[in-house]
């Protein structure tokens, strides 16, 4: 496929990266040529310097041609005019990032009447996130939900896990659980277990499981959610805005933290409901004035990483039970593993892992057996992927136990949805047409096709 994508900023380079190696024609748009020498030389793209909602700029680009366009450039004004202007000169496909409320509400109408595919909107993206995650434990954090019945989630196993130290027969025969481990990451490096193997304490393991037995396999794993009253936000900008919103939807008691005096009368004026801080630094004093040791959960969503670790590592040291961390460098991650602090929330991770899964869905078509759904787990070094057997698929019909039902290194079938129930597979299941199935993968696996798990 012939792909453009207008900004080289974390998102633009973050999606690059993860679809580097897929043999696709991968084109930059950017107006700093420094930016455009250094990316070009470091992977396998091309580059064009210049803007991206200039016609000259797109057709030197390809545009004509592409399947693809992609707008993530800071501005939205630019990006919804790249869209339109790439359109016009033939791109097939086009996507735009927006990040303000004025545009987000209007988007649907806008794409329609515009002829853009997709727009999206990052930041709420990462508010809505935010919001799913609120009261649970910093070693667990939610994934996506598949085939609407299955929740992925992933968990690091702490000391006293009742995982630690067993194999994965041990779990299945010990605890009272309908789930299945897929990924275990360990000291960086990925595996997909068979019933051999054995757990350690430190491990991020990624598991899979019917949305209504997700609370009681928790609870088996030593896993409770806390009802979640109290919630206190660093940072009030765009993002907080949206996740405001969700909270107060959500009758929370919220607590708002800003060093900018002018942006905490704007949030004072819109949600008088919310008691609203000005803060001239992140300083101890100031959280604990504010009862930071008395909340629920503390969400730390300012435009700086080092901002939001002092807050969080602050929190974790006040025993505050949910802590929920923006990163935007993904080097500042292991301070937090340290401490079990594992949801963490990457505007760009978010963004890409919806971009590809635009891509795929794009692809699939009608097509049977092709990807439906896109999402990424084990630091996104495994994927996990929706499909609908067809009558194309080459063993319907066969159970998995037979030996010609052989699966790619580093591949599961995480579980199967059929007439609107869920199986966690085993030996005698069986993929018959018309099935849902959730598959985790290694991404070297390059896996586009239901056909294409086996060996």
């Amino acid at each position: 496929m012939k792909i453009i994508i207008v900004g080289a900023g974390r998102t633009g380079c973050a999606l690059i990266e993860a679809l580097a190696g897929k043999n696709h024609d991968i084109t930059i748009i950017e107006k700093q040529k420094d930016t455009v020498d250094a990316l070009t030389d470091r992977y396998n793209v091309n580059g064009v310097v210049g803007g991206g909602a200039s016609q000259e700029t797109l057709r030197a680009a390809g545009a004509p041609f592409a399947d693809y366009l992609f707008a993530l450039t800071p501005v939205d004004e630019i990006n919804l005019l790249s869209c339109m202007q790439a359109r016009a000169v033939g791109t097939r496909h086009t996507v735009a990032r927006v990040s303000q409320p004025d545009f987000e509400a209007d988007s649907e109408s806008f794409a329609r009447e515009q002829g853009i595919d997709y727009i999206f909107n990052p930041k709420y993206d990462m508010a809505e996130e935010a919001a799913l995650c609120i009261g649970l434990p910093g070693n667990v954090k939610p994934v996506g939900v598949f085939g609407d019945l299955m929740q992925m989630i992933t968990v690091r196993i702490v000391e006293d896990s009742p995982l630690a130290g067993k194999t994965l027969m041990q779990v299945g025969s010990e605890l009272d659980v309908r789930f299945v481990i897929t990924t275990v990451l360990r000291d960086g490096k990925l595996f997909v277990p068979d019933g051999s193997f054995r757990l350690e304490a430190g491990d991020r393991i990624s598991v899979a499981s019917d949305i209504g037995d997700l609370m009681k396999n928790m609870k088996a794993l030593g896993i409770v959610r806390r009802s979640a009253k109290k919630v206190m936000i660093m940072g009030g900008g765009t993002t907080a805005q949206y996740m405001i919103r969700l909270l107060l939807a959500g009758k929370k008691n919220l607590t708002v933290i800003d060093t900018d005096i002018e942006r905490c009368r704007e949030l004072m004026a819109l949600y008088p409901a919310v008691h609203v801080v000005y803060g001239e630094g992140v300083t101890a004093d100031i959280l604990e004035e504010e009862g930071i040791s008395g909340v629920d959960a503390v969400v730390s969503l300012t435009g700086s990483d080092e901002t939001n670790l002092v807050t969080s590592l602050y929190a974790w040291s006040q025993n505050v039970p949910s802590i929920l961390t923006r990163v935007d460098y993904p080097g500042h991650l292991k301070l937090l593993h340290r401490v079990n602090l594992d949801i963490t929330l990457s505007a760009s991770e978010i963004s890409v892992n919806k971009l590809i899964q635009f891509i795929r869905n794009c692809e699939a078509g009608d097509a049977p057996n092709e990807i439906e759904q896109y999402s990424t787990v084990a630091d996104n070094k495994a994927e996990v992927l929706q499909f609908t057997a067809g009558h194309g698929f080459l063993k319907l019909g066969m159970p998995f136990k037979d030996r010609a039902f052989h699966l790619k290194k580093n591949t599961v079938i995480a579980s199967i949805i059929r007439d609107g129930e869920l199986e966690i597979p085993g030996g005698d299941s069986c993929i018959r047409e018309g099935d849902t199935v959730i598959v985790v993968t290694d991404r070297k696996n390059h896996i586009e096709n239901l056909n294409e798990i086996f060996a």
